[in-house]
């Protein structure tokens, strides 16, 4: 099974996609893992994606088509994958549909405001990358492993949040109504709990936890 996961930053797709592809048996395939490698194994695409990186710039679409269709022809991706990271745009969706064939688009819904409390209120540990939650810190600012200090990265800041979230909607929300119209989507509130999320995206699959 051909999978791609959608969703806002803080909805909790690379954490579900790791549920899902560790009961399917399948691999998570993220942009950002993939861009590494291939430029960790020095192939011709992930040099041409490091000369970019190297000069302070976004790695364009065709790089990032090209890594995605390297990825995609591995043995391990044969009997299904879950791409968690692409397509992020309609062109991108559009140029996927030339070597791939998706069979579900699983889209985690989740209201802007709830992902600003989730994420503006997520605090790191600074030695060890423990990550808490001030509603369960109880004015606690150290950690509870290593004793060090609790920090909130400038990513989760809610003006940030709020920036990133802008970004979702103006250039990744469109692939809903994309894959909607190919009969593709699946809808599943993402705010309804860790383990309730993965058995929603299970039955969703027509698979079974």
């Amino acid at each position: 099974m051909n999978i791609i996961f959608l969703g806002p930053p803080g909805a909790g797709k690379g954490t579900q996609a790791q549920k899902i592809c560790a009961a399917l048996n399948i691999p998570q395939i993220s942009t950002g893992d993939i861009l590494r490698r291939a430029m960790k194994e020095g192939t011709e695409t992930g040099k041409k994606a490091k000369s970019f990186i190297d000069a302070g710039q976004l790695v364009p679409d065709e790089v990032i088509i090209d890594i995605v269709k390297e990825r995609l022809q591995m043995e391990d991706c044969q009997g299904g994958y879950i791409l968690d990271g692409f397509p992020r745009t309609v062109p991108q969706a559009e140029a996927l549909d030339t070597f791939a064939t998706i069979d579900s688009v699983i889209e985690l819904d989740v209201a802007d405001q709830v992902l600003v409390d989730r994420l503006s209120g997520r605090r790191v540990c600074v030695k060890c990358g423990a990550t808490y939650h001030l509603s369960m810190l109880n004015g606690e600012t150290h950690c509870s492993n290593c004793g060090e200090e609790l920090i909130q990265r400038n990513d989760d800041k809610a003006e940030t949040v709020l920036a990133r979230l802008k970004v979702y909607h103006d250039q990744t929300a469109p692939l809903i109504g994309y894959y909607e119209k190919k009969g593709l989507l699946k809808k599943i509130d993402g705010a309804q709990g860790l383990e309730n999320t993965t058995a929603a995206i299970l039955a969703a699959l027509g698979a079974k936890a």
